[in-house]
């Protein structure tokens, strides 16, 4: 019996459940779509998870800091957390010079997905609570007379507008996130009160 091939217009012998070389490329293009498309959907959902991991979690009474182990909530001054690649929870830190130590360490190999740090134009010194901000898009004022946990540290904000008045009242240097270099932050403090930098 003849059949005419839909993809070449012609008559061929074959069985009524022939398809053409054309047509199976074409059905077989079709498959992998759909499958892709399923794949696509599964990713977006792996990503929309990942970004709700990814989101800031707030400290409690037993939260501590990655380093020293301090209780977060017993401390003045804005908290940091670190979101690393390959770890479920955050790492916490009673400091901002902490945060920054720890990512500007020469040995610092694990993978950062997020950081945050508290907002202290919208929350208070003395008991921060909440307020997380992208710590890459925050102002920060160095060298300022309020202390944090470790003592001099660096006050985190949202505006520019809070950081410079903290910065009026305090003193201190209005500084951008790639502005802080690692020999700011030394834990021992010394470069925490040089405005002149």
């Amino acid at each position: 019996m003849m059949y005419r091939c839909s993809c070449r217009g012609r008559a061929r012998d074959a069985a009524p459940s022939h398809a053409c070389p054309d047509r199976r490329r074409v059905l077989g293009l079709a498959a992998l779509a759909a499958l892709s498309a399923v794949g696509g959907l599964t990713g977006c959902g792996d990503q929309a998870a990942e970004t709700l991991s990814l989101a800031p979690i707030e400290i409690d009474r037993a939260t501590s800091c990655e380093l020293d182990g301090m209780l977060l909530a017993d401390y003045p001054g804005p908290k940091a957390q670190v979101h690393f690649a390959g770890q479920a929870q955050p790492s916490f830190f009673c400091d901002t010079v902490e945060l920054f130590n720890t990512l500007l360490a020469g040995e610092q190999v694990r993978a950062v997905r997020a950081v945050y740090v508290q907002d202290m134009g919208a929350t208070d010194w003395d008991k921060p609570q909440g307020h997380w901000i992208d710590a890459k898009t925050a102002l920060y004022v160095l060298g300022s007379k309020r202390h944090g946990s470790m003592g001099p540290t660096i006050a985190s904000f949202a505006k520019e507008a809070d950081a410079s008045r903290f910065a009026t009242e305090y003193g201190g240097k209005v500084l951008r996130f790639t502005d802080i270099k690692a020999d700011m932050v030394d834990l021992s403090g010394g470069a925490l009160h040089d405005t002149r930098m």
